[in-house]
């Protein structure tokens, strides 16, 4: 074997050391805030453990099927993002099975890693499977996620809407003003990236002043034709929405329209915090909360703890088969260019 060879062999193992040691990490952060849970909150914990026990099975694999749709509505929209921002640096738009994949094996390296890396993750993928500029690749990443708090901007005003039209309960508006405001955020952003690119790119070294267009070019480029794919996004939050609506089903519960259209949509958001794996601690908190405001507080926390075994733990499941297969496929290639 060569030496090149052999040195690809240590660069796996390490990604494979780091990448066991951060699961590791993740689940002792688990761990961790089940045990506050169980020691520190006031709950009696057997009523919650009768509600998870009495799940019908059925439903609940429903559940999981519509959560896992949700990447095919999201696969899609990539690809119509990245034929938007089609330039002569992009020589190859990827099928909608390699971007549903990719796009759970970001959400996997997003439930395991701090700061929300399944994003680079997923632009760095993209970037070294197309031979493109991680740069361009990143921009469009952008554009997507832009699109997605849109759509859960309007998709919590709406369930808001439907709460106070119903006058059941007072909904939380400071998490809809947290949403608002990172749009407010957002569009401040694009605006700093138009005058960037106008007045400070111009002053740049050629090296960064190009890798900047790159990114701006993908960025702006993806918001082209924007109609279909704002009604993918949509559709693959209504994903989010039905996988909670059919673990409710699951567990014989129900709840107003508004709330189960609104509990997903902060789940979205809490779940981008990124001061842990997948929002873990935030998402539990927020969304428990939230079902309290018409649920007793067990079965909130049991609907919760149900939930996240599909939308966090499934996903590291799934999304970490993915990922070992791609790093397995990868050293082969790897070995096998180098025999």
């Amino acid at each position: 074997m060569s030496f090149k060879g052999f040195k690809s062999q240590i660069v796996a193992a390490h990604r494979n050391k780091v990448f066991v040691l951060r699961l590791a990490a993740t689940f002792l952060l688990l761990a961790g805030f089940g045990s506050v849970a169980l020691w520190r909150v006031d709950l009696d914990w057997s009523n919650t453990w009768v509600a998870i026990k009495a799940i019908n099975p059925w439903w609940y694999l429903i559940a999981l099927a519509v959560h896992y749709l949700t990447f095919v509505f999201r696969g899609y929209r990539w690809v119509l993002l990245l034929r938007n921002s089609s330039n002569s640096d992009q020589k190859w738009t990827p099928s909608l099975w390699y971007a549903s994949r990719v796009i759970l094996m970001s959400w996997f390296a997003n439930s395991v890693a701090w700061f929300r890396l399944g994003d680079a993750y997923r632009a760095y993928i993209y970037a070294e499977d197309s031979k493109t500029s991680f740069s361009s690749s990143m921009g469009v990443i952008l554009a997507d996620r832009i699109v997605d708090l849109a759509v859960i901007v309007i998709l919590m005003v709406t369930g808001v809407g439907i709460l106070l039209a119903a006058g059941q309960i007072q909904p939380p508006i400071f998490i809809l003003v947290l949403g608002l405001g990172l749009l407010v955020i957002i569009a401040s952003a694009l605006i700093a990236m138009i005058i960037a690119r106008k007045w400070l790119s111009p002053k740049l070294p050629r090296t960064i002043s190009d890798t900047y267009h790159k990114f701006y070019d993908a960025t702006m480029g993806s918001f082209r034709r924007m109609d279909i794919v704002f009604l993918l996004a949509i559709g693959a939050w209504l994903c989010e929405v039905g996988r909670l609506f059919f673990i409710l089903k699951a567990m014989g519960v129900s709840i107003s329209a508004g709330l189960v259209l609104f509990a997903p949509m902060a789940n979205g958001l809490l779940s981008g915090v990124p001061l842990t794996p997948g929002g873990l601690g935030f998402v539990e908190a927020g969304v428990t909360g939230l079902l309290g405001l018409e649920l007793a507080v067990e079965m909130a926390v049991a609907i919760v703890l149900v939930d996240r075994t599909i939308s966090f733990l499934s996903t590291i499941v799934f999304g970490g088969l993915i990922f070992l297969i791609r790093q397995i496929n990868s050293l082969r290639y790897a070995l096998k260019e180098n025999s």
